[in-house]
């Protein structure tokens, strides 16, 4: 049986956003992605809660070198809790090594090997702190990475990368790419008002075929975004045209629509999507 949750005020400024979803003719499924666990605690846990109270999931993408005992434990306990949390591999220690104005942590500046070295040493920590709930995925510092990052990553266990649907797709085999359709913190947001966004949310929805990735960021969600971001969630916990699932179902869905790629499958398809 499904839970029923109470309903929270949703904002004007989502209009555009549940017109597209109306006008759907399918169900859309729908991840959201956090990024850099390990920094700023206490706005991580916070935007967690968000996502807990409403029953939606959000992956979490975590700084190996970065992440503390205290917040891997956290972390291990609510997924393990709600269900909704879901926890991958976010670089290595967040460091840029590009010379140029493009940061990146896994860029062409460093060798094939040094890349693999990282990526392997990230993961054992990880999953010395989370075991079994760690999702073979991994997000690359500042949404980049050089394509010998591909290899290095599916060397290292690693199914599935997820950068900005704008990336240009690696094309490794064995690696699944789940990108991300629209950076809820992005500056058109914040030039434009909550309005432009919906907008431009709106547009990428209607034209989504496939699994619809968010991104946020704890580090820059102050209580004024944790409130906004709230009235989106709100729509999305309620519209009964959003699918919410993890990114590991995501790359299940993908995968399925793939059927020749060599991808691999990490989770049950489309069957699998929360109620």
């Amino acid at each position: 049986m499904a839970v029923v949750r109470p309903r929270r005020p949703v904002g004007a400024w989502t209009r555009p956003i549940a017109a597209a979803l109306d006008g759907r003719r399918s169900p859309l499924p729908l991840f959201f992605r956090n990024d850099e666990a390990g920094w700023a605690d206490d706005r991580l846990l916070r935007l967690l809660s968000l996502f807990e109270d409403r029953g939606l999931p959000v992956d979490i993408g975590v700084i190996p070198v970065a992440v503390s005992p205290t917040l891997a434990a956290q972390l291990s306990h609510r997924a393990r809790v709600s269900h909704l949390i879901g926890v991958h591999q976010h670089g290595f220690a967040h460091q840029n090594h590009e010379a140029g104005p493009k940061r990146s942590e896994f860029g062409p500046s460093r060798d094939a090997a040094t890349q693999l070295a990282d990526i392997k040493a990230g993961r054992q920590r990880l999953l010395a702190f989370f075991g079994a709930q760690l999702d073979p995925l991994f997000t690359p510092p500042w949404n980049r990475c050089a394509a010998r990052a591909g290899s290095a990553l599916v060397g290292a266990g690693i199914a599935a990368l997820s950068r900005d649907l704008q990336a240009e797709p690696l094309s490794t085999p064995g690696l699944a790419e789940c990108p991300i359709s629209i950076d809820w913190s992005a500056r058109p947001r914040r030039r434009g008002g909550l309005a432009a966004w919906a907008r431009k949310c709106a547009h990428a929805m209607t034209a989504a075929e496939g699994p619809f990735g968010i991104l946020v960021h704890h580090l820059v969600t102050d209580e004024e975004e944790r409130e906004q971001l709230g009235g989106l969630l709100n729509l999305l916990a309620n519209h009964d045209r959003v699918r919410p699932i993890t990114m590991r179902l995501a790359v299940g869905i993908l995968a399925a629509d793939a059927p020749a790629s060599p991808l691999r499958t990490i989770d049950p398809p489309r069957s699998a999507l929360l109620d």
